[in-house]
Order: C-alpha cells, then structure tokens, then sequence
C-alpha cells in the first residue's frame, strides 16, 4: 500500500457540524463570514501561484476543530440557487493539520500534509470481495430510494480510496460517523467501517419497514370493522323502525348510566373508557361481556351513600349492654370511639388527609362468647349497615383483593362484595375466623388483608377486578380469631387486640335467662309463661353439666330441656305451665357431666393419691384445668431416666426436665428422699392424652406432683396453680391469667397459686371471681409446697405409686 505526503500551506475553511470528504462536492454560502474570508484569502494566494486556488475544509464540532481536514479547490465563484454568493468547492485529499502560520486576508492559516494512501494494483482478493459488497449494499440502498442514475457512477469507482469516501453522500450517517471515515487515513479500513455503517443503516430500514407494514396493515383492518360496524348499525337501526322499535343502543343504555350515576370522578372516567372500548367492541367479542360484567359491578356500589352514625353515646351504650352481658372492655372500646367520632364530626375534622376515623379491632377468644353477634350490637349501637365476611377457610389472595379481569368468571374479592352488599362505604364489617386463613400455591390471604387493615394505606384499597381506588377508611372493620398465636405478626399489628376471655358463672346466668331462654322458648313453640327455668336450675347446668369459656353449650341444653318439656306436653305426660328447677334436671336430661372435684366423694378424687396435682392451661376453647400424675418405676426394673406422656410439645418437655433436676439438687434442703430419683425412673403423664399440650406454665404443677410423690404427702384438692420453674426455684410469670382464674372458679377451686410477677393482672378478673377464690402470689417453688401439699398423717411412712 503506497502513500503520499506533500507540505502545505492553507487557509482553513470551517465547516460547523459538517464534513465534506474527498471526491465531493459542496457549495458553501459566502454570506459566511469564515467562508468569505477563507475563499478570498485563496483567491489572493492563487494570483501568485499556478492552479486553482485552495482551501482547507475543516469540521468544527461544537466549536472544536477535528485534528484530519480536507484540501479543497474552489471550482467557481458566483451565484446559489436562492440568489445569494456561494463558491463550489471540491474535495481533494486528506491534510493532517499541523501548527497555524500567517498569510494574506483574515482567514487563519495553517501548516499541513497530505496523508492519502493508495491501494496497489491489482487488489488483494479479500478487498475486492469488500469492494463488491460495499456496491451491492449501495446499490440496494439507492435503488429503495430510486436513485438509479447515481447506481452506474457508483459501480464505475474502482479506487478503494474514492469508493469510500464516496459514502460521504450518505445523509443517514451522522456527523460524528464521517469524521470517523474522514480521520480514517488507510484506504481498506475506511470501506470496511463504510461497508458496515450502511449494512447497519439497511437492517434499521428492514425493521422500520416491517413496522409500518404492521402497523398499515392493522389500521387497514380497523378502517374495514369500523366501516363494517357502521354499515351493521345502520341495518339494524332500518331493522328497528320497520319493527316499530325505539330502543337506544346498549353501548348508550351504559354511557347514560355512567353519566347518571353518581361517581367520583377518577371512577367515572375509568367507566367512561370501559364504554369506549364496549362500543368499538363486537356482540360476539368475549370482552363485551368482560365490560359489562365490570361496569354493572361499578354502578352498583355504593360510591357515596353513607349512613349517619347515631352519636348518642348514652343510647349506644345502653343498646350494647342491653344486648351482650359482660364485654366489658369491648363496649368500652366501642363507646370511646363513639365518642371520639363525635367530637371530631363536631369541631369540623371528619375527613384528615383523605382519610376518615375508621376502626380496626380485633376480637381474640375461645368459641361461644359472643365475637360473631357482637358486630352486629356495634352495627346498630352506631346506627350502621353490618355485613359478615367469613374467612374460615379461604386460601385464595384472590378471595380478597378480587381476580384479574383477564380470568374466565372474574369477580371482585370479598371486601368490594361487602360494601356492594352493604349499600354503604361506612358498614361494619365483621372478617370472622381470621385465624383460620390458610395460605398455598395461590398466595396469602392474610398478605392481602395487611393493606385492608391498615388504617394509614385502605383510603386508597384498589382491587384488582375493580382497578379504581376503594376508600375504606370509614368502615368499621372487626375481626374474629379463636387463637392469637395463628394470626400472622404483622397482620395483627395493623389491629387494636381486644380479648374476650370468656363468662364467669353469674354471667352465664345472666345470659342464659335473658338471652338465650327466650330466643329457645321461640324456637320450641312455647310461650313465655309456659316453661319457667329457676335460676338454681340454670346454675347448675351451667356448673355442672356445662364447662366452658362461652354459653353455646348452655344454650343446647337449654334447648334440649325446653324440646323435653314440649314433647312430654303433646304426650299427654306434663301439664303447663311448668317450672323446671335443679332438682329436675336429671329426670329431664340425664346426669351431669362435669362434676367439681370438690363435689366428689374425697376417696374418688384425682388428688386422693400422692403424686397428682392440679395445674391450669389456656387451650384454643379459652382456661381448663390440667392434672399432672407422677409415678416412680420399680427399683428392679432398672428403668431409670425420665419418661413423659400426653402429647407434650418441647417446651413442656423441657420444664419437666426443669423440674426433676431442681428436686435433685434441692430434695435433702426439701426433706425428700431424692435417693429414689436416682435409681428409679420418674413417669409424669398428662391426662386427655390425644389433647396436644406445650408451654411452660406447667412447671410449678409438675415440680409439686414430684414433691408430692416423694414425700407422700397429697396435694390439697382444693388448691389449683400455674407458673413457669427456673433452674434455682424462682417461679416466673405465664400469660392468660384471667382465663385459667375463670377456669379454677368454674371447676369449683377455691385456692389459686400464681406467680408474683403476674400479680398485676388480677385487675383484668371479675371481682365475683376474686371474692371466690384465695390467689396466692409467689416467688419461690418452697411457697408453692408449703401451700399445696398436705401435713403428713401422723408421720407414717410415705406410700410411693409404683409405675406398672
């Protein structure tokens, strides 16, 4: 490859985000105060000289000159097309700009060289090949644009050199583009980065090409269906005069409706687009049907019906005592809020930030204590609309927050379905069983509640069937749940907790003749004063042949007992009216079932042997009383080690093991005889052994059950106790206090042990409770002995149960 380089002097020529390469030619305006300039400032150098005389085009981008120019012959000086003064410029060679010097006119000079290079003859194979590629593009390129006078110039160039500047005509290629080429000094290069800018501007065309035959070819078929449509409009439009028939269009049935109704405004508009979109749609189109589906659920909620709260507190609160006895804390909570909404409805603050003074309260409790019909006493205690939705079950997110429309049967999720069915955005919403919420390959519907129950986030609830925003902030929101550990962490954060931890005795009575008596009465056909249940008779199936944290057991029996009554009258075998009193029950419904142990003759006692002890737990269906026996196995079996039963969970395990090791190392300071524990293995059973049991309240009961095994003294009948055991002795704080307070006093205990630290929450438990029971606060496991254990009879030796 041969190149050539000549020293020059020449004015530069700046061409401002422009580049002129070799081989073209240019005509430049001379109203251009550097053009003039640069061409006279030739002119006047050519005078003295031989030749044409000579410019240096130079590109100057953003006020920057490029390092590479072109040496320029001015060809003719005269007039444009538009009539102004231009000079027709030719493009040379290439000039390397060196360093500025001084010449005739006001033009800038500099010093330059020549940096051209040829390609010899003949040409390798490898660039003729690109030689003919670079042609055939181009030919193609201009043959798209019908250029074909210019195709036969360009297939005439065989100088590589000339063939790629050549491409310096190319309009698509950007500034920065030629002054690559022009900076591009070798020949082969220069075509190869020609050779692929045009490939890559040809591929551009295809698919721009391709797109807007797409998109021709889509707006064709809409221009056809739309003509079609009209043309189907009109015939049925002649169909219906000829029928006589005056209905407008449902596509407009829609439209009118939408106008009418009264919607937010984000809503209406959403709806509005709905009918754009049924209108261009066909009667076959499977998306009329989506529309419509969705539009008749949008103008059937109730977007701005509300209900006026009834802010007559004193009437609230009477409405809810006469309808629920006890609740105590849940009427209270209600008539704080009452109270709260009607202080801010009248200093003016019921809407903040968008957002209104709704309510989230969650109702933890064991079964039958009144959760479920306490919304509807909220409901009408605050003059709303109450609606249940029940959770039980439901594993779908799509339960909640609704289905995409895209689905076959879409519908909206069960809270839009509420307030639909309400009629009203501020109802009471009752989300029953929310711990019964279950989770699969559908999602979490418990997930999907979190934004539900927020209060800072349901103003703007946007389900996913809807896909408008839903203002839930006004809704009293309510929700049930039997046990507060299967409530997911943050989900219950979101609540205000409120327990209900069951009815004492006196309560149930209460409830009983006031409540379900009469509702019973109704449903057996009887009168009032036909059937009358004493109240002794009422205790004692209360006390006895019930046991239970709520009444719906109650209430079957007491509906069992009125059904009894009432078949006996159509017999013939009892007259009316009837008074049904304790001393009848038994003849009526059999014998009890749950008789106290205080009741039970002292030899047939669970606490009639050492070594069983009387603990108390909190289960799913609120307190009971839990029995702890402890045996010792036969030196002779050589069974040592500890033994548990009754479906015990770790934490159980554990303080049994607690429990054992602080007997063993404290026994002799206790006066045990510790030597059997070491020889002979420790059983400790849990009675209701298909009943799964864990916690680490059991710890007292389990150490007092070994006291009582080893020293053979029993444990006081009448003594009932819980609270977790520390290695040392100390008894720590359990929860659930009050309801195993109620369960001691419904199975007919009279003495309860509980920890110091959880002496603080006797304020939670009835005072009817408290005035019945003897609670004893302690620190230490030697207190719980001292209290718990019977004086040894007349210091014979202790009778220790031997395992079978």
């Amino acid at each position: 490859m041969a190149s050539t380089s000549t020293p020059l002097t020449l004015p530069v020529l700046p061409l401002d985000d422009e580049v002129v390469l070799p081989g073209m030619v240019v005509p430049l305006d001379l109203n251009d105060t550097d053009v003039r300039a640069a061409v006279e400032a030739a002119q006047a150098a050519a005078r003295s000289e031989p030749g044409k005389p000579k410019v240096l085009l130079v590109p100057r981008i953003d006020g920057t000159y490029a390092s590479t120019g072109v040496l320029g012959t001015v060809e003719q000086v005269g007039r444009l097309a538009d009539g102004d003064p231009g000079a027709l410029i030719r493009g040379r060679s290439r000039v390397k700009i060196g360093a500025g010097t001084t010449g005739p006119g006001a033009a800038l000079w500099v010093e330059g060289t020549t940096v051209d290079q040829t390609v010899p003859e003949p040409l390798p194979g490898h660039v003729g090949e690109l030689v003919k590629e670079y042609k055939a593009l181009a030919t193609a390129w201009l043959r798209k644009r019908g250029a074909w006078q210019v195709v036969d110039r360009v297939q005439a160039i065989d100088d590589v050199s000339a063939l790629a500047d050549n491409s310096g005509y190319s309009p698509f290629l950007t500034t920065e583009q030629k002054v690559e080429l022009l900076e591009t000094a070798d020949p082969v290069a220069r075509l190869k980065l020609a050779t692929q800018q045009l490939r890559d501007h040809l591929a551009e065309q295809d698919v721009a090409e391709t797109i807007a035959k797409d998109v021709q070819e889509g707006v064709d078929k809409q221009q056809r269906e739309f003509l079609l449509r009209r043309q189907l409009e009109a015939v049925r439009k002649e169909l219906r005069e000829l029928n006589g028939e005056q209905e407008g269009e449902e596509s407009d049935d829609y439209r009118a409706r939408v106008e009418a109704a009264d919607l937010p405004e984000k809503v209406r508009e959403a709806a509005l687009k709905e009918v754009d979109k049924l209108e261009r749609s066909s009667d076959q189109s499977p998306e009329g049907s989506w529309i419509r589906t969705w539009l008749d659920t949008v103008l059937e909620l109730p977007w701005n019906e509300r209900t006026e709260d009834a802010y007559d507190i004193q009437g609230a609160k009477a409405v809810l005592d006469a309808e629920h006895a006890g609740l105590e804390d849940v009427k209270e909570r209600i008539t704080e809020y009452l109270a709260v909404r009607k202080r801010r409805n009248d200093r003016g603050l019921g809407v903040v930030g968008g957002r209104r003074g709704g309510a989230v309260l969650a109702l933890v409790g064991p079964p039958g204590v009144g959760k479920t019909s306490l919304g509807e006493s909220v409901a009408h205690a605050m003059g709303r609309k109450f609606v249940r939705v029940a959770l039980g079950g439901v594993r779908d997110e799509a339960e909640i927050r609704g289905h995409r429309r895209t689905y076959v049967g879409a519908l909206p999720g069960r809270i839009v379905r509420a307030i639909k069915e309400a009629g009203s955005m501020n109802p009471v919403v009752l989300l029953d069983e929310i711990d019964k919420v279950g989770s699969d390959f559908r999602g979490d519907p418990a997930a999907a509640l979190l934004e539900v129950l927020d209060p800072a986030q349901n103003h703007t609830f946007r389900d996913h069937y809807l896909e408008v925003e839903l203002d839930l902030s006004d809704v009293v929101f309510l929700a049930t749940a039997n046990v507060l550990e299967a409530i997911p962490e943050a989900l219950l954060d979101r609540m205000e907790l409120v327990r209900l931890d069951g009815y004492t005795e006196d309560e149930k009575i209460v409830i009983a003749r006031d409540h379900l008596l009469p509702r019973q009465l109704e449903r057996a056909g009887l009168a009032k004063d036909e059937v009358v249940i004493d109240e002794s008779a009422l205790r004692k199936l209360a006390g006895e042949y019930t046991r239970e944290a709520g009444v719906r057991t109650l209430e079957r029996s007491v509906a069992r007992l009125l059904r009894k009554v009432a078949a006996q009258h159509e017999l013939g075998e009892r007259e009316l009216p009837f008074t049904i009193t304790d001393a009848d029950l038994r003849g009526l419904i059999g014998r009890p079932h749950h008789v106290p142990e205080s009741a039970q003759d002292p030899a047939e006692r669970r606490t009639a042997v050492p070594g069983v002890a009387t603990g108390l737990a909190v289960t799913g269906a609120g307190g009971d009383v839990l029995y702890v026996e402890a045996s010792l196995a036969d030196p002779e079996t050589g069974a040592a080690g500890l033994t548990l039963t009754g479906q015990l969970g770790d934490v159980m395990k554990e303080s049994a093991q607690i429990a054992l090791s602080f007997l063993r190392s404290h026994g002799a300071e206790l006066e045990l005889p510790v030597g059997d524990l070491k020889d002979r293995g420790v059983h400790i059973h849990f009675p209701a052994g298909a009943v799964p049991k864990d916690g680490p309240s059991a710890g007292v009961t389990m150490t007092t059950a070994l006291a009582s095994l080893l020293s053979g003294r029993l444990v006081r009948t009448d003594v009932a106790m819980t609270g977790e055991v520390s290695l040392t002795g100390r008894v720590l704080p359990i929860g659930g206090v009050k309801q195993k307070l109620l369960a001691a006093h419904r199975a007919g205990v009279t003495t309860v042990i509980i920890p110091k630290r959880n002496e603080a929450d006797l304020d939670d438990v009835p005072a009817e409770v408290l005035d019945k029971l003897d609670v004893h606060a302690v620190t230490d496991v030697r207190q719980v002995l001292e209290l718990a254990l019977a004086p040894a009879t007349n210091g014979a030796a202790p009778e220790v149960p031997v395992a079978a």
